[in-house]
C-alpha cells in the first residue's frame, strides 16, 4: 500500500512529519497539535498512530492533545518522559501500522538526549535531532562518543534511505559543512538544490543517507580533509574520529 509523507510545518523550522494514505494518518513528532488537526480535518484522515522520536516539547508538544482527541496510541522512548505515551520503544523493539502495512524497526541512537530513539521502515527513517540533513543536533544530554555511535548506526542503514529530520537546517548546515571541507564537489550539488526547493517553498527534506555519507562532515570525519580542518580548527593533532567529531560539534555550535 502506498504511503505518502507530507511536511507539516510547525514554529520557526519545525517539521512535523505526516504518513498518510487515502483515509489514514499516523504522525511523528508532533510538537504542536494545531497543524496536525488542521491538516486531518481538511483532509478527512483518521489518525491512527502517534510516534514520538524524543522529549523535547517542541516535538512531543501536542502529542497529549492529539491523543485525547483522536484515540490514537503513543508510541515514543522507552527511556524519556513523554505525555499520554501507551508503549515505551528500545533498540530491537518493532512498531507495526496495520493500516499502512508497515512495520517501524526502533534503534536507540543517545546524544542530542539521553533516551533518543529513531524509527526505520519503508526505506524512511525519522530520526528526529539526532542526525539532520548535512548535519547533527546539540549534544544537551549525551557525549560526542554516544554521538558518534548513534550517528554511525544511521549512517550503516542502506545509501537509497530516506531520511525524515525534525528541523529545516540544511542551508545553514551546508555553509558550516563547506568551510570544513571546501573542496567538497557534493556540497556544491547539495547547495544548490537546497536553494531551489527553498525559494520554491519546498522543504529540502527528504535527504538520503548516500547524500548524508558524502556531504555531512559529521559522518566524514574519517575524511583526511575533514580531518586536517578540525584539527587545524582545534590548533593540535586529534587523536580519533570520536575527538574529531568532538572538534566539530563545538566549531559548527560556534559557527
Amino acid at each position: 500500500m502506498a504511503v505518502d509523507v507530507i511536511p507539516l510545518r510547525a514554529f520557526r523550522d519545525n517539521y512535523i512529519w505526516c504518513l498518510r494514505d487515502a483515509t489514514h494518518a499516523a504522525v511523528v513528532d508532533p510538537g504542536d497539535a494545531g497543524p496536525v488537526m488542521q491538516y486531518l480535518e481538511a483532509q478527512h484522515l483518521r489518525l491512527v498512530a502517534i510516534l514520538a522520536t524524543h522529549h523535547h516539547a517542541d516535538h512531543v508538544g501536542g502529542v497529549a492533545q492529539l491523543a485525547a482527541e483522536y484515540s490514537a496510541p503513543v508510541f515514543g522512548p522507552a527511556r524519556e518522559t513523554i505525555p499520554a505515551i501507551t508503549r515505551r520503544l528500545s533498540e530491537g523493539d518493532r512498531v507495526r501500522i496495520d493500516e499502512f502495512d508497515l512495520d517501524f524497526d526502533v534503534l536507540d541512537i543517545p546524544g542530542h538526549t539521553a533516551g533518543h530513539i529513531a524509527l526505520v521502515g519503508g526505506g524512511m527513517l525519522f530520526c528526529g535531532d539526532t542526525l539532520f540533513s548535512v548535519g547533527c543536533g546539540r549534544l544537551f544530554e549525551g557525549t560526542p562518543a554516544q554521538m558518534s555511535v548513534s550517528l554511525a548506526k544511521l549512517a550503516a542503514l542502506p545509501g537509497a534511505t530516506r531520511v525524515y529530520c525534525g528541523h529545516e537546517y540544511t542551508a545553514a548546515n551546508i555553509r558550516f559543512a563547506q568551510a570544513v571541507e571546501p573542496a567538497n564537489k557534493a556540497l556544491v550539488r547539495r547547495e544548490r538544490e537546497t536553494r531551489a526547493a527553498l525559494e520554491s517553498g519546498r522543504p529540502s527534506l527528504p535527504s538520503t543517507i548516500a547524500d548524508e555519507q558524502m556531504t555531512n562532515p559529521f559522518l566524514r570525519t574519517r575524511a583526511p580533509e575533514v580531518l586536517a580542518s578540525a584539527a587545524s580548527h582545534a590548533g593540535r593533532m586529534l587523536a580519533d574520529p570520536v575527538e574529531v567529531f568532538a572538534v566539530l560539534r563545538e566549531w559548527k555550535n560556534q559557527f
